[in-house]
C-alpha cells in the first residue's frame, strides 16, 4: 500500500484537478496511484476529481481489461471566467512541456538544496 503523501500548507498557483490533468495529458494509460504519487494527494483524491472532470466533460476513459485509458476533451474551455474562452489543450500543453523539461533537468543536475534552477 502507498504512503500517505505529505500534506501541503498554504497556497499554490495550480489546483489539484489540474496536476491530475496534466499527469493525464503526460500519460492516458496512468494508474490512479501513480497519478496521486505523482500529484502528491491520496488515491482517493485523484478518484473524486477524475470523477469530476468527467461529469464536467473535460475528460472520458475507456476500459482495458483492468486498466483505463483516459481521453481529455482539448476544445473544451476552461471554467474560471478570466481565462474565459481558453481551451485546456493551451494549459496542458504548457504544464506537460514544463514538467518534462524539469525531469530532464533534474536528471541531469545533482539536486542541490535551496538552489533554484535558471531559465
Amino acid at each position: 500500500m502507498t504512503a500517505v503523501p505529505e500534506p501541503h500548507r498554504g497556497w499554490t498557483f495550480l489546483t489539484n484537478h489540474a496536476r491530475v490533468l496534466a499527469a493525464i495529458a503526460d500519460d492516458p494509460s496512468a494508474r490512479v496511484r501513480d497519478i496521486a504519487a505523482r500529484c502528491r494527494v491520496t488515491e482517493r483524491a485523484v478518484q473524486r476529481i477524475i470523477s469530476d472532470l468527467e461529469q464536467d466533460g473535460y475528460l472520458s476513459h475507456t476500459r482495458d481489461g483492468r486498466s483505463n485509458t483516459y481521453r481529455i476533451e482539448p476544445d473544451r474551455v476552461l471554467r474560471h471566467p478570466a481565462e474565459a474562452g481558453l481551451p485546456v489543450a493551451s494549459l496542458l500543453s504548457r504544464l506537460v512541456q514544463d514538467e518534462a523539461h524539469r525531469t530532464r533537468e533534474a536528471e541531469a543536475q545533482p539536486h542541490r538544496a535551496g538552489v533554484l534552477p535558471t531559465r
